[in-house]
Parts: C-alpha cells; sequence; structure tokens
C-alpha cells in the first residue's frame, strides 16, 4: 500500500459520515466509537472500549468494502490510531465481525487481495524468507533465551515465559513418550529448540528439517556450543525430503504453512517416516472451522499460512493409514503467550524502530495484538495432535504419563534409563 496524504482538517461531508453511522450499524453497533478527522463521532459514546480514530476520508471509503484489509494497511500506516486498550479494542471488533456479515463486494475484495501460493519448494522458501529470515536479532529482543517462537504451555499460571517453553517442550515429549536411544525426525525446527532438548533431556537422536537458512545457521551453532552434534543434524532441506525411518515424528509450528493441498503427501510422508511402534505428534495454530487466512496477514506476516480446522487435519491421518490418538487445545496458552511477547516487543521497540522503521513497529504490534484478540475470541485454536500407525498396539492406555504431578515449568527430567 502507498503512503496515504497527510490527515486533512476539513469537516467531514454529510455522505461521510452517514457512511460512518452505516459502518458501525454494519458491524451491529460494537461497543467502540468512530471518529473522523474532524471529531465526529459514529457508535458507542458510554462504556466504550475504544475508538478508532480515522485521519483520512480515503481510509473510511475503503473500510466500507475492504474491512480487514483497510483497517490494517490504514493502521501501519498511521492513517487510522487506536484509542484505548488496542488488543480489547479488537476483541471487541472480532466479535462484532462474527455477528455481522460482509457484503459481496467485501467477499469478492478480500479474496481478490489474497494471494494464492503454491506451496511448492521455492514458494515455501520465499514465504519463509519473509517472515522468518527478517534476523535473528529481531526475535532475540522479544521471544524466549531460547528462541521458541510457538505456544508456550503454562502448567502453572505464574510461570515465567522461560519456564512455560521448557514446560512445552516437556509436555511435547512426554506425549511422544520418547526412550533413549531412540530417534526422531522434526519438520520445521525453528532455531532448534525442541530438536537440541529432546537430544539433551531425553537421550534420542534428531534429525531436524527447516528451509530458513537463518534458523538452521543459529541452531547448528547452538548444537555445537551445547556438545550435541553427534546427537542433533539439523538439515537445510524441506519436510517433502525427509528419509529414513524414526521411532518419532513432530512437526511444531509448521503446519500452518505446508497448505491444505499438500496434507495428503503429508500424511503419506508421516507414514513412511514411522517404525511400526512410532508415535508422532502435530502442534499447529488451528480454527474450528475452515476460513482462510486473514488477507493483511498473508500480504504483510505471514504469506501462505493456512491455519486447519479439525476437519482439514483429519486428511493428513486418513491419507497416511494413521490413528489420531489424542487431541488437545491450548488455546488460552497462545493468548498468554502471545501476551508475553507483546509486552517484551514493546519494551524494545524504540530498537525494532532503529532496525527497521516505525511502519515495522506498527505492523508488528498490530499482528501481536490481533493474534492475542484472536485467540480470545475464538477465531483462532492451538492443537495438538498425537498419531501413530494403525495397528500399533504398544501405546498407552491412558494419559497418566503425561500430566505428571509436581513437574513445574523449567525443571526437565533428566534422561531416563
Amino acid at each position: 500500500m502507498a503512503p496515504m496524504p497527510a490527515s486533512i482538517t476539513r469537516e467531514s461531508r454529510p455522505w461521510e459520515r452517514w457512511l460512518a453511522r452505516r459502518l458501525m450499524a454494519s458491524l451491529n453497533d460494537p461497543d467502540f466509537s468512530l471518529e473522523l478527522w474532524d471529531g465526529f463521532r459514529a457508535g458507542a459514546t458510554l462504556s466504550s472500549v475504544g475508538t478508532f480514530r480515522i485521519l483520512h476520508p480515503t481510509v473510511l471509503t475503503r473500510l466500507c468494502w475492504q474491512r480487514s484489509l483497510a483497517f490494517d494497511e490504514a493502521y501501519s500506516e498511521g492513517m487510522l490510531e487506536v484509542q484505548g486498550d488496542l488488543v480489547e479494542v479488537l476483541l471487541e471488533l472480532n466479535r462484532a465481525l462474527a455477528r455481522s456479515s460482509p457484503n459481496w463486494l467485501g467477499r469478492l475484495s478480500d479474496r481478490w487481495q489474497r494471494t494464492r501460493h503454491p506451496h511448492s519448494f521455492a514458494d515455501s522458501k520465499s514465504s519463509v524468507y519473509h517472515h522468518y529470515d527478517i534476523s535473528n536479532e529481531f526475535y532475540q529482543q522479544w521471544l524466549d533465551a531460547q528462541l521458541v517462537y510457538t505456544c508456550a504451555y503454562y502448567s502453572q499460571p505464574d510461570l515465567a515465559l522461560e519456564e512455560a517453553q521448557v514446560a512445552k517442550l516437556d509436555h511435547v515429549c512426554r506425549k511422544l513418550r520418547l526412550q533413549p536411544g531412540e530417534t526422531v525426525v522434526e519438520a520445521g525446527c525453528g532455531w532448534g529448540a525442541l530438536a537440541l532438548h529432546m537430544a539433551r533431556q531425553y537421550g534420542v537422536h534428531v534429525r531436524a528439517f527447516n528451509i530458513s537458512h537463518e534458523q538452521v545457521a543459529y541452531a547448528r551453532d547452538r548444537a555445537k556450543a551445547e556438545g550435541l552434534e553427534d546427537r542433533v543434524q539439523f538439515l537445510e532441506d524441506d519436510y517433502r525430503q525427509i528419509r529414513g525411518r524414526f521411532d518419532a515424528f513432530v512437526s511444531v509450528g509448521m503446519l500452518e504453512h505446508v497448505g491444505i493441498d499438500n496434507y495428503a503427501e503429508l500424511g503419506r510422508q508421516i507414514n513412511r517416516s514411522l517404525k511400526p511402534h512410532g508415535r508422532g505428534l502435530i502442534h499447529t495454530i488451528g480454527r474450528n472451522a475452515p476460513a482462510p487466512m486473514d488477507a493483511w496477514a498473508d500480504k504483510y506476516i505471514f504469506p501462505g499460512a493456512e491455519p486447519p480446522s479439525l476437519s482439514q487435519m483429519t486428511e493428513i491421518f486418513e491419507a497416511g493409514r494413521l490413528s489420531i490418538l489424542d487431541v488437545e487445545n491450548l488455546r488460552l496458552h497462545y493468548a498468554k503467550t502471545l501476551r508475553e511477547w507483546h509486552q517484551r516487543f514493546e519494551a524494545s521497540a524504540e530498537n525494532i524502530e532503529h532496525q527497521f522503521d516505525v511502519r515495522f513497529v506498527r505492523m508488528w504490534r498490530l499482528y501481536l495484538c490481533a493474534s492475542i484478540a484472536a485467540f480470545l475470541s475464538g477465531d483462532l485454536q492451538l492443537f495438538q495432535v498425537t498419531c501413530s500407525h494403525a495397528e500399533n498396539n504398544d501405546v498407552p492406555w491412558t494419559r497418566a504419563d503425561i500430566y505428571r504431578s509436581g513437574e513445574r515449568g523449567g525443571v526437565s527430567p533428566s534422561v531416563r534409563g
């Protein structure tokens, strides 16, 4: 989006005020107000959670036919301001949008604005570069020390982010029932925290695949520094190139980028990768029902991302002739994780602005706050699904070993003999 003209001072015209009132009415009169550049207000005036302040008429007209994309772009460009707590205002906006239906022009515009991603290796590589290869320094300013960029697990509500991320790593490992000496393949390993944790704390050997050059280089340096090079191999390659048979298959935070059309092939890949007694786990952002990715997030933040519903995920397991063993939803854990990230992001906002620019800061502030609101409103979910071969009868009959009493994030179990 090209930079918009500076804010104007002229009075709003009657038709613009009518448009503002109609826009609020189309949202079923939510508990926030809409203020135009001259101070005219439409919508809630008392007990309002906040105000959207439009600084130029262009934004108002675009909001009428490109609700989400127009709002997000205008906020990023500084042509729309939010007065009040950004998360609370966006949460109310999500609820309002859920109660309303976009007109045919809005649906057509939204579909036209969204890019179709083939999720080929080249397309996936480009999408990963756009998001994950921004710079390690950027993510180090607001993630935890291990750079775990996925939902934490608050086994106790007072855990610090670092503790909750270790608790998540252990939660995944316990669900996979890892034993010393076993082999694990990881699809999409981020900066390597889970692979290194599995090797260090559970005594397994890991092959981890990732197409982000920056992340793989960082993970290899960590493995070398920790003396784990003989137990963890980081490969800069696509999950479709996995070869061999393993005791466990794990993917945390990658499925969103695979593409719904590739689920059947992923399922067959998991089937080929698992030994007869093997166990699998997929951890992913999801939805209650199939829906396209937000057009702005697809364009500026996560190109090609497609958070699936559970019904869409089942194609993975059906095509791979795999049995689903367990499904857990950690939606509120992700809302809390994102709040921690947002707090740290704001603490580093000035440094990030110097590294990039003010528009970049506004984009990522909006992304983090909108994500918090999406998980709180139930627009987004966080699924962990475990699986195995259909004929595998070695799986435990209960979950008792997963939820061990007395464990606290930050204290990993020692390698078991």
